[in-house]
């Protein structure tokens, strides 16, 4: 199967199989392929606040793909074949496993609120909880017990889960610290890739200042989602400032919003 020449088809004249609150699922040009389109939305909150911010998919689009294209070259199995242009990705269509799984490494959000730690607490160790994946429950927090008990994954998977998160937050972390950046949480989904009758289970999704919370390790601005929930303004400048620290964008290039256009 050639993925590197995939015959490109208009986003319109695609099958959408899924949209969720930042992205749309479209078929792929393969079978077992789907192509992955980021928004502009930003949501928060469940999606109780929404804006739509201009050029925001196109940043998470190449942050994703970035960090995505380094976890595959590390060998951590992901869904991410490779970008196709501004807005979308070419990914391997897989199960999605109905969790959440948070990597914590500093206290911030939700779990300063629940113990009543000061934000910005380092942690004793890195934290891995997760959260069943539905909207209108809030995505619930939840124990392996729940996860076993409700058929969501299984032990293995669990302990697979767990690996994968591990590894993901060793790299994010080594990498965002080489670029003067504190990881101080991200969220993390997983699937199950089957080939033949051989399951395994990947990272899917994205990766982006969507799902971390980014800090300046000097002056520890927030160079995440976290803007637009506290509105505290200047998402899109804080996207950029990610993207040029890992060397995705120029020093003075500009984010190119708009549709989709195809990589050359």
């Amino acid at each position: 199967m050639d993925f590197l020449k995939p015959r490109y088809t208009p986003m319109n004249r695609r099958r959408r199989i899924y949209e969720g609150k930042a992205k749309v699922l479209y078929e792929g040009p393969e079978p077992g392929t789907l192509i992955q389109h980021f928004k502009d939305d930003a949501t928060a909150f469940n999606a109780k606040k929404h804006e739509v911010i201009d050029g925001k998919g196109v940043l998470n689009n190449r942050i994703s793909e970035f960090l995505f294209q380094h976890l595959n070259d590390i060998g951590v199995p992901t869904h991410f074949i490779r970008r196709l242009n501004m807005r979308e990705q070419l990914i391997r269509e897989v199960e999605i496993i109905p969790l959440e799984v948070v990597v914590r490494n500093v206290a911030a959000g939700s779990l300063a609120t629940r113990l009543g730690l000061e934000e910005g607490t380092q942690l004793p160790r890195s934290i891995i909880e997760f959260y069943y994946k539905n909207d209108q429950l809030n995505d619930p927090m939840v124990s392996e017990e729940h996860i076993t008990a409700f058929g969501w994954a299984t032990p293995q998977e669990i302990d697979d889960i767990m690996a994968l998160a591990i590894r993901v937050n060793d790299f994010l972390s080594g990498l965002f610290l080489g670029v003067g950046i504190r990881l101080v949480d991200f969220k993390m989904e997983t699937g199950r890739l089957w080939e033949g009758d051989l399951m395994r289970i990947v990272v899917a999704d994205e990766i982006s200042p969507d799902s971390c919370r980014l800090w300046d390790i000097k002056s520890q601005d927030k160079l995440d989602k976290d803007r637009f929930r506290k509105d505290l303004g200047g998402l899109i400048e804080a996207y950029t400032e990610v993207a040029r620290r890992l060397g995705i964008l120029g020093e003075n290039e500009k984010v190119q919003s708009g549709g989709p256009r195809l990589v050359q």
